[in-house]
Parts: C-alpha cells; structure tokens; sequence
C-alpha cells in the first residue's frame, strides 16, 4: 500500500491503519490473546504500518498486547497511543493531563508497548483544568528525550488545536469521521489543512452500522459500550439503516462492501486522511484493506454525497458524559 503522511514532521504510514481497542476492551468479551496477535501480525504482512492503542483501553492491556504483537516488527510499524486521565489500582479515574502524570503514564507506556520511542502520543482528551501549552510543552520536552516521535491530540476543537500546535508541532488530530458523522468537515478540517496537521478518524465504519452488519434487532453483549450511545437504540438503528441501505446501493454498482465503498470514500476526502477501522476478525480486516485499492470517481463520490445528504441521521453519536469531554 502507498503511505501517507500525517503532518509536515515526516509521519509515513499505511493509507488504512488498525485500530485495537476492541481486541481488549469496549466491544463485548475479551477475544483470545494469541488470537489477536496473529491479527495483528497478520495486517503487518498485509502492508499496515499504523496501529492505535491507548493507556485507556483496559485499561493497560491493550498497549501490552500491541507491544508484544509488534515487538519482532518494531522497525515496519508505527505505534500510536494515548494519555489523559489519571489511574489508581489500576482503575480510570478522571482527566489528568497534568505534566508529571503526562511523564508517569508516558515511561509505562514505554515499558507495556516494549519500545524506546512512541511514534505517536496523543492526548485523548483535553483537560479544562490543565492549558493545553503546558501539555504540548510536556509532550516537546518528551519528543526533545527522544521517548516520543510525534505529537497528537484527540477529540480537540480548533482553537485547542491552534494553541498547542504553537508550542509543539501537532502532527494528527484523531478524531470521529464517517459518513453518518461529518461534523469535522466543518469544525476542524479546515484548520488542519491550514496548519498541515494530518487526521485519523475513528470509528469510520460508524461503530460498526456502516457495515451493513446491525440492525434494529442486533443484540449487544452487557459490556458493549455500544449500548450506552443513544445512536444505537433499538429505534435509532432501525431509522438509521436508511443510509445502510443507500450505501448498499453503491456497493453493488461498484462491486464492492458498504464498509470498502465508506472507507474508500474517507481516503477520498483529503490526501492526509488516515481512517483506523478495528476488528477482531482477519476476514474484515482483509475487507477493509481492500477499500485502499477502491477507486472512486468524481462521480461516485458526488453520488454517495448526494444520496447520503437525503438521510438524517438518528441519536447522539456519545452519552451526554462522554460529550462533555469532547470539542474543547
């Protein structure tokens, strides 16, 4: 796969990275370890060279998993995680972006992801009580040790981003995008385009409904958070596979997937575009590589814009605790 860059500081990665939050948290029961290993080392082989992780996701074992997983790829791969929010008996507290826990949870980071540098660290969510100057300037004294590569931010507004980015190059921005949410079109896109900051959706398959998977009738296990986003409600999903059903239409007239034909159309927006889908299953990850080699024409993606544009989309993309730690 051709790489992309994220930012102007020289973040090569592949064009579709794996996000692997759900191999150890948020989407139901545990996959097996090993299972996931081989997932992981598999889309290695595949040609993907980005890979997202977080301190969050368990939390902790999820970058340990990763860590282990590309250990005997280091040098192919770059490694994406997160800090944030603050850790006692291994449970998550609040945000806590404080410099001297930025520094604490960074050095584990370190040890659980068995590297000596983060290619990518990401704040991943802002901190009112913390200026985002003092975190970008904890991240470049980082960056100036040679423990972390690159900065990021996530779910950051424009203003946030402008300030950090003052002190310390931003290179990413993650971020949700799909094409049942567009709301960064309009909020932080322009500003990444100004300043050069790349960005990598999540959740670019809406969580999973773009896939043409879920319906009304999909039951979520207890521990799915999927079961707490007002979007996913029983008769959200049931208004919202109006879109599912349009993007079905594309598909089949470009002899493709929903899921390729949503991603497809992600990489279409703008050359520094990165989505992260996750899976737990290598016959989706293969689908979903397969949407870098899809290309869609100018009329194709004025066609999937017209068509989608006639569908509003149903239900709060996050509970109202969630959204409060978002877009500051």
């Amino acid at each position: 796969m051709k790489k992309r860059q994220l930012g102007r500081g020289g973040l090569e990665v592949s064009p579709i990275g794996l996000g692997c939050m759900g191999m150890s948290h948020a989407l139901g029961p545990v996959p097996d370890r090993q299972q996931m290993i081989s997932l992981i080392r598999a889309a290695v082989e595949r040609g993907v060279t980005f890979f997202d992780t977080a301190q969050i996701y368990g939390p902790f074992t999820n970058e340990d998993l990763v860590g282990e997983a590309l250990a005997p790829v280091r040098d192919q791969v770059v490694i994406a995680t997160k800090f944030g929010f603050g850790y006692e008996d291994g449970r998550t507290g609040g945000l806590d972006s404080r410099p001297e826990n930025i520094r604490r949870t960074t050095e584990a980071s370190l040890k659980r992801l068995r590297v000596e540098t983060i290619d990518l660290l990401y704040q991943h969510r802002v901190d009112p009580n913390v200026p985002i100057e003092e975190v970008a300037g904890t991240v470049k004294q980082l960056i100036h040790e040679g423990k972390v590569r690159h900065f990021g931010l996530s779910e950051a507004g424009a203003k946030t981003i402008r300030r950090a980015h003052a002190v310390q190059p931003v290179s990413a921005l993650q971020s949700e995008y799909s094409l049942w949410w567009r709301e960064p079109e309009e909020s932080v896109m322009p500003t990444l385009e100004e300043l050069g900051i790349g960005f990598v959706p999540f959740s670019p398959l809406g969580k999973g409904f773009l896939t043409g998977k879920i319906d009304e009738t999909t039951s979520f296990d207890a521990s799915d958070f999927r079961n707490s986003v007002p979007r996913f409600t029983p008769e959200n999903r049931r208004a919202n596979l109006a879109l599912v059903a349009l993007l079905k239409q594309i598909a089949e007239r470009l002899k493709a997937t929903p899921a390729q034909v949503a991603l497809a159309w992600l990489l279409a927006q703008k050359p520094w575009i990165v989505p992260i889908p996750g899976t737990t299953k290598l016959h989706r990850l293969e689908e979903n590589l397969g949407a870098a080699t899809l290309q869609l024409t100018d009329k194709d993606l004025r066609d999937i814009g017209d068509i989608t544009s006639t569908v509003t989309i149903q239900g709060a993309r996050y509970s109202e605790t969630n959204q409060r730690m978002i877009d500051r």
